[in-house]
């Protein structure tokens, strides 16, 4: 009978699918349930709607909720984190604060300004919920969906002894789509897919011991398939491999296409598949108005269905029966992706039993692979390294790195947004608490500016002997 603390349970959308997947996963039957959140506000709207679903399905299960985490994770076997710190209003900030500097995000949460502050809201709390359970529950499991997912996986991948695994949809529902593109069962293809979270690579697909990618790579010089999956399919088409997530997200995370309006319009302008400027802030503040104007869990059905495409019962059902699982998480990489460094977070296929969590070693991926993966990688390494020291210039360093943000400001515009961005959510920034960026003065260069004299370059001096030289 599973102790299961879930932290953050005003998660109208994770929380509420949470909880029905648990309830209808008959190894989980008798199981406790401690919802946990800052305040009444949602928690009581959400615990009196799992109590309908227990009701309602004459589920043998338990619910309380608190305000009080130690409370809830006190003797807990696994722990689901869920947090968003700031909530909508610092997301806010997070997304129109660089779309007035020209760094336009369709969801920023995950790179970018917006995924580096995310990160740095959220690494305090996952570390304080880390200590908690280092003394409260040392063996549990915590699931972390907080995201940015890379960057939070980092930081807990630095506490010591501690379990955990960051778990997204990514492959599954990607897998999805790969199975109508090519139109074979989807649990009739085999796969492997490895990377960062958000940024995994499928590195093989077969059917029946044959390749699929031909097709999937000829489908996708077809119309009717490419307008579905601009981003996806550009990358595909020159770098060789089809990649986790959307064009929403995928757009922001390398430089080619939002870095200015030719980009946006050819290949971000089909609002049916995302892309569009805001969606995902613009979706959180609709809900969040609903949310406060009236009680959208009063209307939402009780009745238990299939499990979502969540991996998160299934791995408890895994750990409690023995039976084995096998899913995508983000772990700590001990040496899983050998070309990805050391102690960074990757997403690897893992294996789960009674016994825990088993990732497996995929070795290098392919180089150019390996390539886009580390634009993403050393600003997620800056960035949690910024969080652990409370340096601000490392902040302003990681986002300075970020691919699309890089190709569309200059360092002086990147440090005045980034500073703008501490000053207005330093709220929840603890670890920054009395520091600032530095000023760096501007410097105007003037033409015909008398230089001072210095040594001339060697190479220089042969490319000038030689220009003279041809003109002679």
């Amino acid at each position: 009978m599973a102790k299961i603390a879930m932290i953050g349970a005003g998660s109208l959308v994770f929380c509420k699918t949470l909880m029905a997947d648990f309830l209808a996963t008959p190894a989980l039957k008798g199981s406790e349930y401690r919802l946990m959140a800052l305040s009444h506000e949602r928690l009581d709207k959400m615990q009196d709607f799992v109590k309908r679903m227990i009701k309602d399905n004459g589920a043998n299960a338990t619910v309380k909720a608190t305000t009080d985490r130690r409370e809830a994770l006190k003797g807990a076997d696994y722990v689901v984190v869920m947090i968003q710190a700031g909530g909508v209003a610092e997301f806010k900030q997070d997304y129109e604060i660089p779309m007035k500097y020209g760094v336009d995000n369709c969801i920023a949460d995950t790179m970018g300004p917006g995924g580096v502050f995310r990160a740095l809201r959220h690494i305090p709390a996952l570390l304080e919920i880390a200590r908690d359970m280092q003394e409260l529950c040392p063996n549990a499991i915590l699931f972390n969906y907080a995201n940015p997912m890379a960057m939070c996986c980092w930081a807990l991948g630095r506490v010591p002894g501690l379990q955990f695994v960051g778990l997204c949809h990514g492959v599954q529902t990607t897998m999805d789509l790969i199975s109508s593109y090519v139109d074979v069962p989807k649990d009739e293809i085999d796969f492997t897919a490895a990377g960062i979270n958000h940024m995994a690579w499928f590195l093989h697909l077969e059917h029946k011991g044959k390749d699929l990618y031909p097709l999937l790579k000829a489908n996708f010089e077809k119309p009717g398939y490419y307008v579905n999956e601009k981003v996806r399919a550009e990358v595909m088409r020159h770098f060789g491999y089809f990649m986790t997530e959307s064009t929403g997200h995928l757009s922001e995370y390398l430089p080619y296409f939002r870095k200015n309006k030719k980009a946006l319009d050819l290949y971000c302008d089909e609002p049916a598949f995302g892309g569009e400027t805001g969606a995902y802030y613009k979706y959180c503040a609709m809900l969040a108005d609903k949310f406060a104007k009236m009680d959208p869990l009063s209307i939402e059905s009780t009745k238990l269905g299939p499990r979502s495409a969540e991996y998160c019962s299934h791995i408890i059902e895994a750990k409690e029966t023995g039976n084995v699982f096998r899913l995508n998480g983000n772990i700590r990489n001990d040496g899983f992706i050998t070309n990805l460094p050391n102690g960074c977070c990757v997403e690897v296929p893992i294996y789960v039993d009674r016994t825990g969590l088993h990732p497996t070693v995929i070795g290098n991926l392919p180089p150019q692979c390996a390539a886009l993966n580390m634009t993403n990688v050393l600003v997620q390494g800056l960035a949690v390294e910024a969080s652990f020291t409370g340096d601000p210039e490392l902040v302003m360093q990681a986002v300075a790195l970020d691919p699309l943000t890089s190709a569309v400001l200059t360092l002086d515009e990147i440090r005045k947004m980034v500073a703008e961005m501490m000053e207005a959510e330093a709220k929840y920034l603890p670890q920054f608490a009395g520091k600032s960026l530095r000023a760096v003065p501007a410097i105007t260069v003037q033409k015909n500016v008398k230089r001072k004299e210095v040594p001339l370059d060697p190479a220089l001096a042969i490319a000038n002997r030689f220009g003279k030289l041809a003109k002679a």
